[in-house]
């Protein structure tokens, strides 16, 4: 699937770049696990783990097909973003913007890229209780789906635990269709 792989914004000072895994991958992980911390006391605590997202676990999701952009400003590493072609969606994963540059719209940018380049719907899972992440989804057109379709969902396409699907969310882009699961 083709995306275009650089667009630039503010003079060529700020753009989203796909990552390329040799380079990145240390930014990735750490980034990940810096942003998470707004989860640590807010998930339940049998989901909680330090580091959130260790090593082993991204290097496998990375094989089984996510594909991460960065946002970066002078050429440092703000935020990243997974995406994910499963079948007949496309997903979202993995969406962190590092502590300190939280509420500059690099989330917002980052989702953008990632929702033009998309041809199939696009679904979009988080914990239940992360309230932030579901209003940034919301705000960005994306509809939270009822429980039975979010426990169908994730079951087809996330290889995560039974407790996680019972602690999470599924929110869907505007063409998703329920009917697409019967």
């Amino acid at each position: 699937m083709f995306i275009m792989n650089e667009i630039h914004y503010n003079k060529n000072s700020q753009m989203i770049r796909k990552c390329a895994l040799e380079t990145d991958f240390d930014t990735i992980y750490k980034i990940i696990n810096d942003a998470s911390i707004a989860y640590k006391g807010i998930i339940p605590p049998d989901r909680w783990k330090e580091p959130y997202m260790p090593a082993e676990e991204l290097k496998t999701q990375i094989a089984e097909g996510i594909e991460f952009w960065k946002y970066l400003d002078d050429n440092e590493t703000l935020g990243v973003m997974g995406i994910q072609y499963k079948n007949d969606v496309t997903l979202i994963r993995h969406a962190y913007v590092r502590t300190k540059s939280r509420q500059q719209g690099i989330g917002g940018k980052l989702l953008e890229h990632l929702v033009a380049a998309a041809k199939t719907p696009i679904l979009i899972g988080t914990w239940a209780d992360a309230f932030w992440a579901i209003d940034f989804y919301r705000k960005h057109g994306f509809r939270q789906v009822s429980v039975d379709e979010k426990n169908k969902l994730l079951r087809i396409y996330w290889l995560i635990p039974e407790r996680q699907v019972e602690t999470s969310v599924v929110l869907a882009s505007k063409n998703w269709d329920l009917s697409a699961l019967q």
